[in-house]
Formats: C-alpha cells, structure tokens, sequence
C-alpha cells in the first residue's frame, strides 16, 4: 500500500483527506493510502519519513518554509521562494515543489480584469511566496501586509481609503476566517470596497469566509481557495508519481 499523506498544524480544517479518498475510490486505485499527519513541530516529520511506503507529502501551515531543511533537492521555484508545498519521497531521498503556484494561478486569473493593476497581499507565511511569485509573472505589483512593520510590509493600520481604491486586489493568505474560526477576519477598512474590487481567500474552509462575505457586501468580486486546493493537489498526485 503506497502512502500518502499531508503534515500541517492543525489539520481539522483540511479537505486534502476527503479530497484524494474520494479520487481513490472514483478512479478505482487500490494500492493507495492518503493519511493527515498533525504534527504539532517540525522536529517530528522524521517519524513520518520513517514509514517505508510513504511516497509523498503535501505540506501545509505552518510548515511551508520549515520543511525546506529535510530537502536533498529541490525545485529552482522553491529556491527562489524559500517555500514548498509538495515533497515526492524516492529512493529515501525528499524533493520539493510548490505546486500552490500553479494551484493559485489557474484560480486566480479567471476572474481579472483591465483594472486590476495592484494587489495587496494579507499574510507573510509560506502561502504568501507563492502569491508573489504569481503576481510577478503577471505584472501586477504587489505590497504585503502584516502585523508587523518592516521596510516593505504596510501595517493592517496604515491602510486607508486611498490605499484601497489603489489597489484593487487583496488577497488574504492568512489562515484567518479557517474553520472552527469562522468569525476571524483580516483587519480591513471594509467601507472602501467597491464593484471594481476583486477579494481572493486562499482559505477555503468554510466556503464563503467572513473576509469575503464582507466583501461580497460591497459588491467586489468574491473567490475562495477551493479550486486553487483542486488545482494543487491533482500537480501533486502527478509528481508523487512521474
């Protein structure tokens, strides 16, 4: 039985489980085993890699970047991002690749228009990498924020109306808003929104989080990460076994 699994903390939010025993039982695979590893640190992955079935990993909050020092290799994209979200495990041997680029990309992207020139990113963690290495590619310019004050991050209390109509995406990659949180939500001056407003959550448990509800209130453009999820893993299952 091929293992594989997902290591994160906490996991009670996570459909990746749900998601790949449903494909297990629809495409008829047999030999497989999808299995979420909670892990409350870092330090307790080589227990988990110890497991000689396993052949592969999705990784996610808050281990992104954590995960980088068990790596014998990895892809020029995690390098250059410092983050990964996937790990094929061969010959007792880790690779990563973040597959939330292509996973974010090919969500995101349906839903731009012409003004859409600015983003603000919510969240630094390791998600946070693959946002801006998207929005690089597309030339959108990007600022991050955060709840702590840095050269190129704004603070959640620096932002005002003219800052909100400037940029017009805001992508949330914060786990705020996840469940069993569900009344959390990113520190926004929510009045500025408008119809020209495009909100991307990265979250996806619950569907419509409170982030985009109040979003949807002013009329904006309104996306979770559910699809950015299905996009990922089906990258993962084909690295896991190319």
């Amino acid at each position: 039985m091929k293992l594989y699994g997902l290591i994160g903390y906490p996991l009670s939010h996570s459909f990746s489980k749900k998601f790949f025993d449903e494909k297990f039982i629809k495409e008829k695979i047999l030999d497989c085993e999808f299995v979420n590893f909670s892990i409350e640190n870092i330090s307790l992955l080589p227990t988990i890699l110890s497991k000689k079935n396993l052949r592969g990993l999705a990784v996610t909050i808050p281990y992104k970047r954590d995960i980088l020092s068990y790596l014998n290799q990895s892809s020029s994209d995690v390098q250059s991002m410092k983050a990964c979200n996937c790990v094929k495990v061969a010959d007792g041997k880790l690779t990563g690749y973040n597959t939330d680029i292509i996973g974010f990309e090919k969500s995101f992207t349906p839903h731009l228009q012409p003004h859409h020139k600015k983003a603000l990113i919510l969240g630094t963690g390791g998600a946070s990498s693959a946002v801006a290495f998207v929005l690089q590619k597309l030339n959108i310019s990007y600022r991050f924020v955060s709840r702590t004050k840095t050269e190129n991050r704004l603070l959640y209390t620096e932002l005002d109306e003219q800052l909100i109509n400037e940029y017009t995406i805001i992508i949330n990659t914060s786990p705020l808003g996840t469940y069993p949180n569900v009344n959390e939500f990113p520190n926004l001056p929510y009045q500025y929104l408008s119809n020209q407003h495009y909100l991307f959550d990265l979250v996806y448990n619950p569907t419509e989080t409170k982030f985009l509800y109040l979003g949807k209130q002013q009329n904006a453009i309104i996306q979770n990460g559910y699809a950015m999820l299905v996009f990922q893993a089906e990258e993962n299952w084909k690295i896991w076994n190319s």
